[in-house]
């Protein structure tokens, strides 16, 4: 539904977008990550035609997005970053005038924004000045306008910016209502949102692509060689000088417990060091209340990721 070939962005001597490829088949939800200045922005924009790349091309489903820019675009339900509103009109209002641009008729109209106010919560708001709207429901006007003319492709730059934590759980809520409905791709830097939310993660630093596949698939990586944490009856220099010993350890920081010492320490390699730290510290004399895996996380891999990305730049 949605293809990137090798797309490239150059603005002047600054290299924002480097020869982006990947594919999104229809009914997928898949989240885009990547650090502030990473290129997700500029991406977007290009995917959606307002933006033309220096190089490469991009096709909604099978439609090149400069080629036969009216009807692509017509295809796609675009949520930018700042959400360009009319404040001084009122929600209903806002909505019609969307509604005429991707000329809907008079009657559809009206359907679709009862269903789309309905389904962003903003029934009890759809008479109301945008202007006099609270942040969050400013952003639920911006996801009501990308979902009225129903497109078979949503792409939703920071979808949950300004939203509060019930209003974050209720657009979750939309997004699981929406799936295999529409290709949906959601960018943010929100990484719980996207592991809750999303089939696929792109992660992208420096404009290039440096990961991809399921959350499960990049915490799994993340997993290996992962931290380890034990809680024993120690002093947090005797458990770091027992555990700096380990040849396979890179890093131990401890921290106070009570009367306990809770260190994290870290593998040089893909080591599994629960073995290697219980005997040490058995050996010591010094009793061991906890051990286990740190629990990998997307936030984790993403890190590693970006900060791999950032050393080759």
């Amino acid at each position: 539904m949605i293809v990137a070939e090798h797309l490239t962005k150059w603005y002047g001597p600054v290299l924002a977008v480097d020869d982006l490829c990947f594919e999104i088949p229809a009914g997928e939800v898949v989240g885009f990550l990547g650090p502030n200045g990473a290129g997700k922005s500029t991406s977007i924009r290009m995917l959606t035609g307002y933006l033309p790349p220096t190089a490469g091309r991009c096709t909604i489903d099978g439609l090149d997005v400069m080629g036969d820019s009216r009807e692509a675009r017509r295809k796609i339900g675009y949520l930018p970053e700042s959400t360009p509103l009319y404040t001084e009109m009122r929600v209903t209002e806002y909505l019609h005038f969307c509604g005429k641009l991707f000329g809907m008729s008079r009657g559809d109209r009206v359907k679709r924004i009862d269903a789309v106010t309905e389904k962003c919560g903003l029934s009890h708001n759809k008479r109301r000045v945008i202007g006099q709207l609270s942040k969050g429901n400013r952003q639920r006007v911006g996801i009501a306008q990308a979902l009225l003319h129903q497109p078979p492709v949503l792409i939703l730059d920071e979808p949950t910016s300004g939203l509060d934590p019930q209003q974050t759980l209720a657009f979750r809520e939309l997004v699981q209502e929406l799936r295999g409905q529409h290709t949906i791709m959601l960018s943010s830097h929100i990484l719980p949102e996207i592991e809750r939310s999303a089939d696929r993660v792109i992660i992208i630093a420096s404009g290039k692509i440096v990961a991809q596949g399921t959350p499960t698939e990049l915490r799994d990586r993340a997993s290996r060689g992962g931290a380890v944490v034990v809680e024993t009856k120690a002093s947090a220099q005797q458990a770091t000088e027992l555990l700096q010993q380990i040849p396979a350890v890179a890093r131990v920081i401890p921290e106070r417990a009570g009367n306990w010492c809770r260190a994290t320490i870290t593998a040089k390699d893909e080591t599994d060091l629960r073995g290697p730290v219980a005997d040490t510290l058995q050996k010591a004399g010094h009793p061991i209340r906890e051990l286990r895996l740190d629990a990998p996380t997307l936030e984790r891999y993403f890190v590693e990721a970006v900060a791999k990305q950032g050393a080759k730049s």
